[in-house]
């Protein structure tokens, strides 16, 4: 089993969309290990003096900002034996600050509320990765749960070039707070190779993302990505090692939920073996529907059913 790492850089990364025609810039075996190192934000977000900012931040900047809003995305990863139809496992071992600093984004016309606040307002957050925390303007220091709001393989090649904002099939940008390190998500492969990629990282994020933005920041994360065959998965899901995690995102949050319930009832009845019927009653039981985001167009639900309740054996 092999360690890799991918660095961040303007050779590396690509800026506000996936495309399945982006070349791999790293390819590795089913089962092996990567790191792979990440930055985010603008010119506009940096903080002042006295800062740390990686270098090859002000690399990307200096290459070019694309015009249209999006996240800077380390990768694209090639699974060797990956191909469509397949399930990539991401185990998310180590996720990591790469930086003493976050920032946070209010913009007019965007978030959850978009006329409640009418101009931007920018804030630098000071992280703190010995002690875990992240000091607000206020002096309340905040717990930090580091995770990466954007992870994904290529899209399906007939889409093309698509945006990084909003969350699909692929994954992307699911910005949801529970696939922190130490978790395990799941995505259906569109193309030979899977082609994944990450980055938007998170210092901090509560459900719903409201304004838009975490603490975003730039983290280094450490996976072990193994293809599944055979699996019958054509939709984003995760693990907790306590939870398992179903998803739907949609621009109504109605049709979130339906698509998040029908997959946890699925997959109830299949680890409990039970009937459809008693997965949809065990749900309304013993199952938690959570906003995973409101921000993103297309808005996200994840469900979470603790698995000593329904694995077997």
């Amino acid at each position: 089993m092999t360690n890799k790492i991918l660095r961040a850089s303007p050779q590396t990364c690509h800026w506000g969309y996936f495309d399945a025609t982006i070349p791999s810039r790293l390819t590795i075996a089913s089962g092996d290990e990567i790191v792979i190192n990440t930055i985010s934000g603008g010119p506009q977000n940096l903080p002042g003096a006295g800062f740390y900012v990686p270098p090859e931040l002000l690399e990307m900047h200096a290459a070019g900002v694309p015009p249209a809003p999006g996240h800077i995305l380390t990768g694209p990863v090639a699974v060797s034996s990956a191909m469509p139809g397949d399930v990539l496992q991401i185990d998310i071992l180590d996720v990591s600050l790469r930086q003493d600093w976050g920032f946070n984004f209010i913009r007019p016309l965007a978030g959850t509320l978009p006329q409640d606040f009418p101009t931007s307002h920018h804030t630098i957050i000071p992280l703190d990765a010995k002690r875990g925390i992240g000091t607000l303007p206020w002096g309340l220091e905040l717990k930090l749960a580091p995770f990466f709001g954007v992870m994904g393989v290529a899209p399906p090649p007939a889409w093309g070039r698509i945006s990084t904002i909003e969350p699909r099939e692929n994954g992307g940008n699911i910005d949801n707070k529970e696939l922190v390190a130490g978790t395990t998500l799941y995505l259906p492969v569109f193309t030979k190779g899977a082609l994944f990629s990450c980055g938007d990282g998170h210092g901090a994020q509560g459900d719903g993302e409201v304004c838009v933005t975490a603490i975003e920041t730039a983290l280094q994360g450490h996976f072990r990505l193994t293809v599944l065959k055979d699996h019958d998965l054509t939709y984003p899901q995760a693990e907790t090692p306590t939870h398992y995690i179903t998803m739907g995102m949609a621009p109504d949050l109605d049709r979130c939920v339906e698509m998040a319930l029908r997959d946890m009832i699925k997959l109830v009845s299949q680890r409990a073996q039970i009937s459809s019927e008693d997965a949809y009653m065990l749900c309304s039981l013993a199952a938690d529907l959570r906003i995973t985001q409101t921000v993103n167009r297309e808005k996200g639900v994840h469900m979470m059913m603790a698995k000593n309740l329904i694995d077997v054996g």
